[in-house]
């Protein structure tokens, strides 16, 4: 893996998880601004990088496909099975890296996909697993243990390889 791989993969990460309204526009700003550090480097990732605060939420939409495309990483619609599928594995990435607790990814999950995407829906039935501890014979480090287990098989899942999209259609 190159040294560039890592900030590469966290910015598409986080323009997947921004499409999904789950990230703010700064964030994908940081991103870019990380990639650059990182040695990635394009004009419009530089513009991307560049954008204040009060101009991300306006900007992004415009700038991030075609620094995503300058890159050679590819932008999922959110609402697309692969949209979706990114965002799930971006999800369990930012679990696995200490960013969200094992049961706030299960919640993530099913309160954005239900149980209708796949992919996920082991996660979204751990969640229901959650709501039950009470009632039932397991406990709350077991079912962290199967979203953790469950995290490490979406985050090594490869993607289906999709075309770049633009964002503005």
């Amino acid at each position: 893996m190159s040294s560039t791989e890592p900030a590469a993969r966290e910015l598409q990460d986080r323009a997947v998880l921004w499409s999904m309204g789950e990230i703010r526009a700064t964030d994908v700003v940081t991103a870019a601004c990380d990639a650059l550090v990182a040695g990635l480097d394009s004009p419009a990732l530089r513009i991307l990088a560049a954008c204040t605060r009060a101009e991300a939420d306006y900007d992004v939409p415009d700038l991030l496909p075609p620094a995503l495309d300058e890159l050679g990483l590819t932008f999922q619609p959110a609402g697309s099975v692969a949209g979706q599928e990114a965002a799930a594995r971006a999800l369990a990435a930012r679990m696995l890296a200490g960013e969200l607790t094992p049961r706030e990814l299960a919640f993530r999950i099913h309160q954005r996909f239900g149980h209708e995407l796949p992919l996920a829906e082991r996660l979204a039935n751990l969640d229901d697993d959650y709501d039950v501890l009470e009632y039932g014979h397991r406990t709350q480090a077991q079912v962290d243990a199967d979203v953790t287990a469950e995290a490490l098989r979406l985050t090594q899942h490869p993607p289906v390889p999709t075309e770049p999209t633009d964002l503005r259609t």
